[in-house]
Parts: C-alpha cells; structure tokens; sequence
C-alpha cells in the first residue's frame, strides 16, 4: 500500500486540497475516521474498542456492497449511463467482487470471537438499547437483493427521518432480481409470473450454450444469495457462543430471532429450480 500512495503522491504532486496538500490522511479523512470510536464503558472495557471497529467495518463493507449492488441492478435494466445501456459483463464482474466481501464478512466473525463471552458482558449492558437489528444498511441490502419486507419499517425503532425515506425508497425501487428477469424478458423469455419464469429458467439451464450470460448471471445471483446465508448462520453460532439464550439488547429475542431468518432466500425461484431440472 506504501507503493501505491507513493506514485498516488507524485501523481498529485503540488494538488491543492482544501487549503493543504493532499496526503495519504487527509484523502482517507484519518483524523475523523480514528476518532469515531467511542467507547461507552467506565472505566472503559478493553474489548469495546474491538467491538465497535468490527461492526463499523461491517458498516463500511454494507455501504460498498450497496454501491455494487445498485451498479449491477441499473446495468441490468440499461440505466447505468457510463455501459451505454445493459451490460451483463459487468454485472456478472461486479457481483463476482460482492461475493468477495461477503467472505470477507463472514471471516470477520473470526477476529470478534477473539473476544471471550466474560470479557463482552464487560460493557454489554452499556449498548442498551442498541441493537444489529437496527442497521439500515443492512436493511436496505436485503430490500434491494429482492427480501423486502415492509414490516421492517414498522418494527425498527430509532429510525429518523433520513433513514425511514432510504428504506421506503428501497421498497419502492427495483431490485436486483427484478433486474435480472428484465434480462430474460429482453432475451424473449416468458417472465408473466413464476411458473412462465420457472419454464424459462429451465430453458436458460438447459440450454448453456445458447444462454451463456444468463445462466452465468443466475448462478452469480445464487452465489450472493448462498454467501448472505453463509454470513447469517455464522452470525448466530457466534451470538450463540458470546450470549447464548439471553436475549439482544435491543429488545430482539437475540439468536432465537436469527434463527428465524436462516431459512430467508431471496431468489426462491433459482432454488427451487434445483429440484426440477
């Protein structure tokens, strides 16, 4: 990374930016970046300064993956200026590096379980009523994914102003799966309703040759949609392993609630079709 910034700095030499040169911290905003963890223990915890880097980590990777994601759903129902309409090159190019992060997320769990169950009740009662439930991101990934559930809205406590008009936006918006049976309708298949799309996607499948792109773009679909729940049954085992039956502090029946969401899919269709072809 040294090299990098290093031809980065001669590149820019003598750019002026907002009164200074341009450096390796301004351009990351360091400052303000290394001083947005706060701790809530007093005295403070040891392991909070872990706690919260991992989850504004995830936070950071949750705002990426949505900037990917909204990338490849307007590429694929041709609205993304800079393609020139649809492209499934690049959708299936950038759906490749979310899958990427998503691992990147799960192996994330293995850094917080460095900290012991005894060391997390330290500070847990301090975060009350924080939650994970409450991550809009988060939120807003599974709404454009195509799991949109508009109880969510009614059930999330907390939320401004701002945050309400992204998520309704989000429900309002196409989704990444509504984008890809676009791309099939475009290519003259049957889109009307599940069993014309459940016939397609058979004929796409069984029919590689002639349906290269699309059938690479639904296993690309599928591999997203395999790593989120990879990423959420891990997610319990380690609520399981720090709290165990305790319930979340925000209120949320903490891993039984989890539990609940392991079975979410959000392309059903792709799954179900391993059963028929």
């Amino acid at each position: 990374m040294e090299e990098t910034f290093v031809s980065f700095g001669e590149d820019v030499a003598g750019h002026e930016y907002a009164g200074t040169q341009l450096t390796y911290g301004s351009y990351l905003q360091l400052p303000r970046l290394l001083d947005a963890q706060r701790l809530e223990s007093d005295p403070p915890a040891h392991d909070e300064l872990l706690f919260i880097t991992i989850h504004q980590v995830y936070e950071l990777w949750f705002q990426q993956l949505l900037h990917e994601a909204e990338t490849v759903r307007d590429a694929l129902v041709g609205t993304l200026a800079e393609s020139g309409g649809r492209d499934l090159w690049f959708s299936r190019h950038l759906l490749t590096r979310m899958h990427v992060i998503a691992r990147t997320l799960v192996q994330q769990v293995d850094v917080l379980e460095t900290m012991t169950p005894q060391d997390f009740l330290v500070f847990r009662q301090r975060l009350a009523p924080a939650s994970g439930f409450q991550s809009v991101q988060f939120r807003e990934l599974e709404f454009l994914s195509g799991a949109k559930d508009p109880g969510y809205v009614d059930r999330f406590r907390g939320l401004t102003a701002e945050e309400r008009q992204r998520l309704a936006r989000r429900l309002e918006e196409p989704s990444l799966w509504d984008g890809f049976v676009h791309v099939l309708g475009e290519a003259g298949l049957a889109t009307d309703d599940d069993e014309a799309l459940t016939a397609s996607l058979r004929t796409v499948f069984h029919h590689r040759s002639d349906y290269a792109e699309l059938w690479g773009l639904a296993e690309a679909l599928l591999q997203h949609d395999e790593l989120a729940a990879a990423w959420r049954g891990r997610h319990v085992v380690m609520v399981e392993r720090m709290i165990g039956a305790r319930s979340g502090t925000g209120g949320s029946s903490g891993s039984t609630y989890l539990c609940s969401r392991l079975d979410l899919k959000y392309y059903p269709l792709l799954w179900e079709l391993r059963s028929s072809l």
